[in-house]
Formats: C-alpha cells, sequence, structure tokens
C-alpha cells in the first residue's frame, strides 16, 4: 500500500460524519462531565456530608504503610510521600458522579423517546380514496393542455 492511497483511504475516514460525530459527542461529554463533577463536588457532596456528620468522602483513606515521621496525616501529603494509601472516599465521589451522569443521561433518552413516540403516534393523514385522486389527475390534465 503506498503512502498517498493511505493518506487517502485514512482522509476519507476522517470525514465522514460518523467520525465527526463521535469526535463532537466526546468533546461535549468531556465538559459535560466537568459540569457533573462540579455539580458532585460543589453541591451534593457537602450535603451529603452534612447530612452524615460532616464528612469529606475526599479525604477519606487508610493508610497501608508506615507513616515516616514528620509527614502529615492527610492523603495528599501521604501520596506525596510515597506512601501507600487506600482512597476509597475517592472512589466514593467517582461512584456518585458516575450515578448522577447515568441519571441525567437516563432523563434526557427517556426525554427524548417520548418525544420520538407523539411523532410517531401523531397520525398521518389519510390518503384520498383512489377515485378522488383519479378525478384530481384528470383536473389538473384539462388545466394544461
Amino acid at each position: 500500500m503506498t503512502g498517498m492511497s493511505f493518506m487517502k483511504e485514512f482522509r476519507e475516514f476522517a470525514v465522514k460524519g460518523n467520525v465527526i460525530d463521535l469526535a463532537v459527542g466526546v468533546i461535549i461529554g468531556a465538559a459535560f462531565g466537568k459540569i457533573v463533577d462540579s455539580i458532585v463536588s460543589d453541591i451534593i457532596m457537602p450535603i451529603v456530608g452534612l447530612v452524615f456528620g460532616k464528612l469529606d468522602f475526599s479525604n477519606l483513606y487508610v493508610v497501608l504503610g508506615t507513616i515516616p515521621p514528620n509527614v502529615p496525616n492527610t492523603l495528599a501529603d501521604l501520596k506525596k510521600a510515597g506512601v501507600p494509601v487506600l482512597a476509597y472516599g475517592n472512589f466514593i465521589t467517582i461512584v456518585v458522579n458516575f450515578v448522577i451522569l447515568a441519571f441525567i443521561i437516563f432523563m434526557m433518552v427517556k426525554q427524548i423517546n417520548r418525544l420520538r413516540r407523539k411523532e410517531e403516534a401523531a397520525p398521518a393523514p389519510a390518503a384520498p380514496p383512489e377515485d378522488i385522486v383519479l378525478l384530481r389527475e384528470i383536473r389538473d390534465s384539462l388545466k394544461h393542455p
């Protein structure tokens, strides 16, 4: 396969509508993910933390090694020092993000399907009987000799 035919084939693939639609979807999805992260970390998690005694899930962890002297017992400092840490609070935050995102997508798909059903349920105008169609054709042919 020559370089020119490979480039031509790649260009045809890259400019197809499906690839471009997918790229747009990925970009919008990334931006949408940032919005969901903000909703979870700035709105939902503080409320959940308040209900459960002001817990901050992102700082929940279990130290799996020994903490060196002069290293504060915070998640960021322990990670910076290379101490193995099981950060399950971060996992909880990501799971909550996923559940919220999945719920929002579910609601969007549900609404889209509802709108599609309404469009499909709208009855199409009934076709006129064959004799009416024939009479109209005769009328139209008489108008334009």
